[in-house]
């Protein structure tokens, strides 16, 4: 599902910590979007809901999930049929609803939930099941990447998009989770109140450009290919490669030593971001 992150929107935000998967990307303007990835869930609110751009979709192929949007850019709906993508649209399926209780535009309020998702994705008669494997190598047991030879302490991370969007995580060592903010501030769930926590963050370095041929500022990534990054769970975090040969091939994300990660059992955040972004330490 695709989440609104420009900051008007962002206090309202729902349904995240539900999503097993969350990937942040740059998008036009500095700011980020949020693709948020559901399995097994009975979310009741989700959002805000926002329109597609076509590098999400790469992200989507990849988890073989159905892509829930509300509108597109012109390379993302040319890319959706072109790569068979099976979509949700707000503008077409009605999938979302309106909170106008809310002290924001219009555009910044439309919410869906996992029955509307559902039900929709049964007139559609879209896959419901998946023998895809999935994206992460999950382990029950907890990761202790201070065993590995190039783990470092990493209980503040911050990975800065632009110069108005900064993520940030602070660690913390009861719970061992990652409490996350957006610009020193703690990102929390506007239903629950409660601030979002990830288990495990991975970063992928990706450059980014203006979108030939887009005169509305946006984006394209270069995320096909190889590239670095960091894995970070637990408190530590260790220096990774990222590959995806193809848009629809899964990320394979592995140690230096060539060996695929292992992920702490929980959600991750996946932050595609701009080289030299990240910052860790204690």
């Amino acid at each position: 599902v695709m989440i609104n992150n420009i900051s008007v929107a962002r206090p309202y935000h729902s349904g995240l910590q539900d999503a097993y998967l969350v990937y942040e990307i740059i998008v036009e303007g500095g700011i980020t979007r949020l693709m948020a990835v559901y399995k097994d869930k009975d979310t009741e609110r989700i959002g805000s809901i926002r329109s597609s751009r076509h590098y999400f979709l790469d992200y989507a192929l990849e988890n073989d999930a159905i892509y829930v949007h509300l509108g597109w850019s012109p390379t993302a709906k040319s890319d959706i049929t072109t790569l068979g993508v099976n979509n949700i649209n707000g503008l077409y399926d009605n999938v979302h609803w309106r909170d106008n209780s809310l002290n924001v535009d219009m555009e910044h309020t439309a919410f869906t939930s996992i029955k509307k998702i559902s039900d929709i994705t049964s007139k559609k008669n879209y896959r419901t099941t998946t023998t895809t494997d999935p994206l992460l190598n999950y382990t029950v047991e907890e990761i202790d990447l201070s065993k590995e030879t190039n783990g470092e302490v990493a209980t503040n991370v911050s990975v800065r998009y632009s110069t108005t969007t900064t993520t940030s995580y602070k660690y913390n060592e009861d719970e061992k989770v990652y409490y996350r903010l957006v610009n020193n501030k703690a990102h929390v769930d506007y239903v629950t109140k409660e601030q979002y926590t990830a288990k495990n963050i991975i970063v992928a370095f990706v450059s980014n450009g203006a979108l030939r041929g887009d005169s509305s500022g946006r984006q394209d990534l270069n995320n096909i290919g190889t590239g670095e990054g960091y894995y970070i769970t637990n408190g530590y975090a260790v220096p990774i490669t990222w590959e995806k040969s193809t848009r629809k091939s899964q990320t394979i994300y592995k140690l230096k030593n060539g060996a695929e990660i292992q992920v702490s059992d929980g959600n991750t955040y996946i932050q595609i971001a701009p080289e030299k972004s990240l910052t860790i330490g204690e």
